[in-house]
């Protein structure tokens, strides 16, 4: 209870500006759930990739094909569904590109948000430790004869910046934990496709 008392009176002391960072905090948590969840549900992962990959190389077609469909994930819903198209290579592709496209725009959305929390949250911290300052160094302060009370407000005026800081500082390190995995997972879809067409292109001969 102490430790929620604290962080209240810290919270007040912050001014108006600890109300918009509180948001902004809430959305990085929001967001990185819900992420984790998506990709959670919808990335097959590197071991499908790998296992896929390799089972194409080795001609082992329909054991591919088994693979795909039962694992979860759009990379291998892309790659079953390809495999029972008929046509070429050409026609293949073509349909894997459009779908992976569209997936690609699934992951990266929201992602964007943490972007401008990240430079949103220190500038808020900013202006909330100018406001405060400037009312430290009011002139009703000053002729009061209060040095305690200028420094005692500039010591709570920092307390928006540390706390916008904090804030970007954790959008920064989800978003950069969710740039990572959209990276992998594409670089695993395309290892993929590459395999199928591969695959496809020796059939063809």
């Amino acid at each position: 209870m102490d430790s929620i008392k604290l962080l209240a009176e810290y919270f007040g002391k912050g001014g108006l500006v600890m109300w918009p960072l509180l948001l902004c905090s809430i959305l990085v948590v929001t967001i990185a759930i819900e992420r984790y969840l998506f990709y959670k549900e919808t990335d097959s992962g590197s071991a499908f990739a790998d296992k896929y990959s390799n089972l194409m190389a080795i001609g082992k077609i329909q054991e591919g094909q088994d693979l795909a469909e039962k694992t979860k994930g759009e990379c291998a819903r892309i790659v079953s569904e390809t495999m029972k198209l008929n046509g070429n290579n050409t026609r293949k592709f073509n349909y894997m590109e459009a779908q992976a496209g569209l997936v690609i725009a699934k992951w990266r959305n929201r992602l964007s948000y943490l972007g401008v929390i990240v430079t949103l949250s220190p500038l808020l911290g900013l202006l909330g430790t100018i406001v405060g300052m400037i009312n430290s160094f009011s002139i009703f302060n000053l002729k009061s004869g209060q040095p305690m009370a200028i420094t005692g407000g500039i010591g709570e005026a920092l307390i928006a910046t540390a706390t916008g800081l904090c804030v970007a500082i954790a959008a920064l390190s989800v978003h950069s934990y969710f740039a990572q995995r959209l990276d992998t997972a594409i670089t695993n879809m395309e290892q993929c496709f590459s395999a199928l067409l591969e695959a496809g292109s020796r059939g063809e001969d």
